[in-house]
């Protein structure tokens, strides 16, 4: 009996152990919720190989720069994982996935959903599906072009037919490769070319490059050339003559200085000012700076940023359009009233023209691939023409009665006409940049190079109707 007790005892002795070492080991984590960021840490983007555009049927890229090492990557689209398995973040903060974007893809901007893991977090990043729009109707215009010099950013006719110019610019600050260049219109031809200024040392005491110039526009009234110096925030005045220096405006003059617009009627020049809500604005005679146009975004807690630029003299209205809102606006001139309109169905506007004779606004839009015609009075969307990746800038040509498209990423210029028909598409070799038309019935265009040994960029281009 003695024996029994003895070994029920410790048989509970036992049981009683394992349930406190079973009480007292820690419990195993059985919860979605890990151990969160507070904010995606990194950048993450989605585009085609090389920044080529993402087209129906081809492919894309989603990489990350800046994770964190040992983070799990996993993508989404909707409730589809697009990811077989979690992509691991590599030891430098990178990951890099290939996608295949099916034929019947919708064109647009195509939400993704990256979800991290180990710490968690999430965030959305904008994939764009961009237009297809064939090549065609070259045979309708006479078009002429030729290299000119590295860095291609804007291009000018001046109103005696005589003269075009261009601004170039090469790389990031400290820029030490500028031009501004003077062009025979019928040879294309360089006829004049001058490096601008150095400028003042940066922040840090560091070479400060040059005052590169990218905005351009003619002041025929006073013989004058204006350009925006972008880097250093400011414009500067050149003769049409020689290309000497007449007066170069102090840094800060005019925030990132964009297109520079001048208006001989009322003796005006005007630069947008991206990233403000502002347009500077300078007497063209004494070269002195005046009140700025200031304009206020409709959207609240939005602030309009200022691109291009477009005027009718005659009318006096100068209309702008905002990158940062889907806006434009339109300035009467005499009465300095600021009328905006909002623009349903676009995003990263930066190209605008305006038609007097019909009260017709065209925007261009980066991230939408479209061009929108307006009604200036009414504010109404009349047509929405997708033209092709990477809209950025836009003129319409008064003489044809046609809107010209500079396609960045296609490496296009549509041709659009009022009624929002494309009829043409032309090839523009590499990255067409900005073009502006002459009165003359003449639309003048260049584009930028994708890198030294690109013969197909840095070119100017001369596009008129062909007779008959």
């Amino acid at each position: 009996m003695a024996i029994q007790s003895r070994y029920r005892l410790r048989s509970l002795l036992g049981v009683s152990a394992l349930a406190l070492s079973v009480l007292s080991a820690p419990v195993l984590a059985d919860t979605i919720f890990t151990k969160p960021l507070v904010d995606f840490a990194g950048h993450v983007s989605a585009g085609g190989e090389g920044r080529a555009p993402v087209h129906q049927g081809g492919k894309a890229v989603i990489a990350g720069e800046a994770m964190i090492p040992g983070q799990t990557v996993t993508l989404m689209r909707g409730p589809k994982v697009l990811t077989p398995e979690p992509i691991a973040v590599a030891e430098d903060g990178t990951f890099s996935f290939a996608l295949d974007i099916d034929a019947e893809a919708e064109i647009g901007l195509q939400p993704i959903v990256v979800i991290t893991e180990n710490p968690a977090s999430a965030e959305v990043v904008e994939l764009k599906v961009s237009p297809q729009v064939t090549v065609s109707g070259a045979e309708k215009f006479a078009v002429t072009s030729q290299p000119v010099v590295r860095g291609l950013y804007q291009v000018k006719a001046n109103a005696a037919g005589d003269a075009v110019f261009v601004t170039s610019a090469v790389g990031r600050p400290p820029v030490k490769e500028a031009k501004l260049v003077k062009i025979d219109p019928q040879t294309l031809k360089i006829v004049a070319e001058v490096t601008p200024a150095a400028a003042p040392a940066r922040a840090d005491g560091s070479d400060g490059g040059l005052f590169a110039v990218y905005g351009v526009d003619v002041d025929d009234a006073n013989g004058h050339v204006w350009v925006t110096n972008t880097r250093q925030d400011s414009a500067a005045v050149y003769k049409q003559s020689d290309l000497s220096l007449v007066k170069q405006f102090a840094p800060g003059a005019v925030p990132h200085a964009r297109d520079v617009l001048v208006d001989e009627a009322n003796g005006r020049a005007y630069a947008s000012a991206t990233g403000t809500p502002e347009i500077k604005v300078f007497d063209t005679r004494t070269l002195e700076p005046l009140e700025p146009i200031t304009i206020t975004s409709q959207i609240r807690g939005e602030a309009f940023s200022t691109m291009a630029l477009d005027i009718d003299e005659a009318g006096g209205k100068l209309v702008t359009v905002s990158l940062s809102t889907p806006e434009a606006a339109v300035v009467d001139l005499a009465s300095g009233e600021v009328r905006v309109i909002p623009l349903p169905g676009v995003k990263a506007a930066s190209g605008v023209a305006y038609d007097p004779q019909e009260g017709l606004i065209f925007v261009a839009s980066q991230a939408t691939d479209n061009l929108l015609i307006v009604k200036a009075e009414t504010g109404e969307v009349i047509h929405d023409v997708a033209v092709g990746a990477g809209p950025l800038n836009v003129a319409f040509e008064p003489v044809s009665r046609l809107a010209y498209v500079a396609n960045r990423g296609a490496g296009t210029i549509a041709v659009v006409s009022p009624e929002g028909e494309i009829v043409a598409n032309i090839d523009a070799g590499s990255l067409p940049n900005q073009l502006r038309a002459d009165g003359k019935g003449n639309v003048w265009a260049v584009n930028k190079s994708k890198g030294a040994e690109d013969e197909a960029g840095d070119r100017i281009w001369r596009i008129t109707p062909a007779a008959g």
